[in-house]
This record gives C-alpha cells, structure tokens and sequence, in this order.
C-alpha cells in the first residue's frame, strides 16, 4: 500500500503543484450540487460539489463495505480541480480498503463450480451499485429461461454528462476540455 499511496502524493505533486493546472482547473466547470443532482448526477462528480452520498455506505449493504473502516471523500467547490481532488483521496480511499479486504480473505479453494446454463427465473429487479465513475444501476426483466428477457442499464456516464448543456453554457473554449476531462466519462459508457 505504502507504494500505491506513494503513487498518489508522486502525481499530486506533479500536477497539483503546477500553477498551471490550478489555474485552469480552479472555479471553472462549477455545479451546484442542487443542480447536478438534478441532472442525475453521481459518484465523485456530485461528491466533489459538497453532496456527501455513497452507496457502499448510504445504499442497501453489499459485498463487504460495511465491514470495513473508510471515508466518503467530499469538497465543496463544485469545480473542475474539487472533481480531480475527490478523485486523488477517492484512489489513496481504495488502496486502504483492499488492504483491509485482502486481510479478511478466507482460506480455501478460489473458484466455486457454476452450471454451464444458468436459468433466470421469473420476474423482474432493479438493482444499484457504486461504481467507478458513479450510480450503475441494472434493471432486469426475465419471464424465466436461459436469459432475461429485457435488460436496462443506467451508467455513471451518461448521467454525468448529462449536464453538459447547462454547464457549457458561456464557457470558454479553453474550458471545455478541463471540464470534459473533470467530469471523467467513458465514451462507450454513454450509448445506453
């Protein structure tokens, strides 16, 4: 772990303490977390304007987070350079948590024996997780058989980016890409 924090402070010093990038980075792209959630905004991106909501630890318990001893990261700028810092803690965050999920492993075989055709039964399910860039949230539809007979798929990265309209609005060409790059989305991601 020592050397993945290590990692971090290497690159905060780099980028953050270029006056450059502070300067591009600080009060451009500013979104009010009222507004950002109202654009269904999630993840680090509605974290970094103040709004203090993880689901690994507000949603319905999964997997082992609430075992475990973490932060929820936030800042209350809202701008460009508030998203890139919540990300830096969000990574020094993650590399304490596996740490503590890999004490917690317990012993014996890895892989488990699944069935080469697994039946979905009947009916349907919404289901939420917090993912890397934010809400993923599943919905499936199944009238039983060997696969669901409708699926729907919310991602982190067409929701955060939905408020590019609102949030470009006046801005500077030279901004736009420092916000594009802040709100961090994945191209593929937003086609669903």
């Amino acid at each position: 772990m020592g050397q993945v924090l290590a990692s971090c402070d290497q690159f905060e010093d780099l980028v953050a303490g270029n006056e450059i990038f502070i300067a591009r980075c600080k009060d451009v792209g500013i979104v009010p977390a009222h507004i950002g959630l109202a654009y269904g905004m999630s993840g680090s991106n509605i974290r970094a304007s103040g709004h203090d909501w993880d689901l690994r630890r507000d949603g319905k318990p999964y997997l082992v987070y609430n075992e475990l001893d973490w932060k929820v990261w936030t800042h209350p700028d809202g701008d460009s350079f508030s998203r890139y810092w919540v990300r830096l803690q969000e990574c020094r965050e993650s590399a304490r948590m596996v740490l503590q999920m890999l004490d917690k492993i317990p012993s014996g075989k890895v892989m488990a024996k699944v069935p080469r055709i697994i039946k979905v039964p009947e009916g349907e399910v919404w289901t939420h997780i917090e993912g890397t860039l934010g809400e993923m949230g599943y919905y499936v539809y199944s009238k039983g058989g060997t696969g669901p007979f409708r699926t729907k798929i919310r991602t982190a990265s067409f929701s955060n980016i939905s408020i590019l309209p609102w949030l470009l609005k006046g801005t500077y060409v030279p901004d736009v890409v420092t916000i594009l790059a802040s709100l961090y989305f994945i191209l593929g991601d937003i086609d669903r």
